[in-house]
């Protein structure tokens, strides 16, 4: 349900925060107050598109700010948890839209950035949107599968088991033809991933290392460098050169000097420790120095072979990645291919099966769908048309032609088709063949009230669907409105005061010119000002009588309410 509507500089709505309730909310006004711009707002918040157009004069953005209570709609809490979204502990959810003039488009739910195609998807399982527009719908087959499957939650959960068996053979129908069109390449994509393989495995390959061959080159290439370098160290470290003392020697005889010193004066015990430990650490030093020195000797023939072996990983590096990670990651991923090549029949024998086990499957969930639909045809069309009855239409005749199709789709293997007749003696024909635009419109909305106890939607929006109408009929319209109200939250927009007489909340939307600038203001009416307002809608001017008439419209509404929520 729709708890609060905020709306920022949005074309002529400088500031507006609206609260709305369960039931019937009616929006009137005059022609060009700006009822539809706020229609428009909503519909931007709930994913429509949003122009900078929208923008209202001098200012850089526009926001627009919608709270919802969505306590039980389960199928909204599982598509926000898809997307890691947690409403609040109440049930609140917040979305917030947010369009600067650079076109930058700021999209959270309860603070967490969206994208604007889940906001769309999100606001289909929020609100049903219901224009003079969407009365084509009615026209297209897909709808004529909606008015049928929302009105059974068992065929809707049936037929939701039946997409995932649908959609899983799908899948698998796609990757058996993929497999069975490559079956020409098999066999010279089996010889090639032997080959390559074998050829990996040939190698005996260990991760990184060509890292420690290349080391071991390096120090076998320079092994006379390091010989000489090592000998000067030592020869620094260990003999009288050029007129200098060895750096041991040295170190010994400060070692002494500083012990006869301590024995005088004990103040010098650590430096004498200090150069004890140096001199100790200087000569491991020098022996370990000495001893690689010893050991180490030129090699060719091991150096050849270390080259050897690193210019076979460089050409296998070249075909199957620069490391020998990347190399041996290669080369599991070919052995598993190799082994799907191997087993291949197998496999295209093994998906085979599976694909019909779905198939069976898929078959008897379409079938019990299909039998769920004929069983409830007859009463959903029954129910239709007692509803256009009293929307004026009294011999009206409705079927839904239900056929099976020689292929499975989406929806099963039914193919539907919506019948209608108007008028005694006209044989019932394709909807979109002999309605015309009056019927569809009173014929959309006893679909409406019809499918207001089943479907998931909570808020409904009517906008302006009263065009055209009056009198009887508008009256008639009326009560079907309060009808669906009477299941869920309906906002409405309209000119009709036999509409606006059933409202449990009434909205006025009016213009103001201010310094130069128009503004819409929105106020909610109490019972005083409700009177005045439909005064003004049933003779355009706010008489005595006209009020007394509105406030005998409001009771007898108000009677007929209490009567239908009593049903609820």
């Amino acid at each position: 349900m729709l708890k609060t509507l905020t709306v920022s500089n949005f074309a002529l709505i400088e500031y507006a925060d609206i609260s709305f309730t369960d039931g019937l909310n009616i929006l009137t006004g005059e022609t060009g107050a700006g009822k539809s711009i706020l229609i428009d707002a909503f519909s931007v918040i709930l994913g429509s598109r949003a122009s900078v157009d929208y923008i209202r004069k001098d200012t850089d953005a526009l926001r627009v700010e919608a709270v919802f209570d969505i306590t039980g709609n389960n199928s909204v809490i599982t598509l926000l948890a898809e997307q890691d979204v947690t409403p609040e502990e109440d049930g609140t959810l917040i979305l917030s839209r947010r369009l600067s003039r650079n076109g930058k488009n700021t999209i959270t739910i309860n603070g967490c950035h969206i994208t604007l195609a889940f906001l769309r998807q999100l606001g289909e399982c929020l609100v049903d949107m219901h224009g003079q527009h969407e009365n084509q719908s009615l026209l297209r087959s897909e709808t004529h599968f909606d008015i049928l499957d929302s009105y059974s939650k068992n065929i809707r959960e049936k037929l939701q088991s039946y997409r995932d068996v649908y959609h899983e053979w799908l899948k698998i129908g796609q990757e058996l033809s993929k497999k069975e069109s490559q079956s020409r390449e098999r066999n010279q994509r089996l010889d090639m991933m032997k080959w390559q393989t074998e050829e990996i495995a040939a190698a005996c390959l260990k991760q990184d290392e060509e890292i420690e061959l290349e080391q071991e080159v390096k120090i076998l290439a320079n092994s006379e460098k390091i010989v000489n370098s090592l000998n000067k160290a030592y020869t620094y470290l260990n003999n009288n050169s050029k007129g200098y003392v060895g750096v041991l020697t040295g170190l010994a005889d400060a070692k002494r000097e500083l012990e006869i010193a301590v024995r005088y004066n004990p103040e010098f015990q650590p430096q004498l420790k200090i150069v004890i430990e140096a001199l100790f650490q200087l000569e491991e030093c020098s022996r370990d120095i000495r001893d690689f020195s010893d050991n180490l000797e030129f090699n060719s023939h091991q150096l050849a072979q270390l080259q050897e072996r690193l210019d076979l990983i460089y050409k296998l590096s070249k075909k199957y990645g620069p490391t020998t990670k990347d190399i041996l990651d290669y080369y599991d991923q070919a052995l598993q291919e190799l082994s799907e090549l191997i087993s291949y029949d197998e496999i295209i024998a093994d998906m085979s099966n599976k694909k019909k086990l779905l198939e069976k499957s898929m078959l008897q969930l379409a079938q019990e769908i299909s039998t769920m639909r004929e069983a409830n045809s007859e009463k959903i069309a029954e129910e239709i048309q007692n509803h256009l009855i009293h929307l004026g239409m009294p011999k009206a005749r409705l079927y839904f032609n239900i056929k099976r199709l020689e292929k499975y789709t989406p929806n099963g293997f039914d193919d539907i088709e919506v019948l209608f007749s108007a008028n005694p003696g006209e044989e019932p024909k394709a909807i979109q063949k002999v309605a015309s635009g009056g019927e569809l419109s009173r014929l959309a909305l006893a679909i409406k009230a019809v499918n207001a106890r089943h479907d998931n939607v909570s808020t409904m929006v009517f906008d302006e669907i009263d065009t055209g109408i009056g009198g009887k009929t508008a009256q008639m319209v009326a009560e079907r409105i309060a009808m669906v109200a009477a299941y869920k939250q309906v906002l409405c927009i309209t000119h009709l005061p036999q509409i606006a007489a059933m409202a449990d909340v009434h909205i006025y939307i009016e213009k103001h010119i201010e310094e130069e600038k128009t503004l819409t203001k929105i106020k909610t009416l109490n019972e005083n000002e409700q009177i005045t307002e439909l005064a003004r809608m049933v003779s355009g001017n706010v008489t005595q009588v006209a009020k007394d008439n509105s406030a005998q419209m409001l009771n007898a509404a108000r009677e007929l309410k209490e009567k239908w929520k009593n049903k609820a």
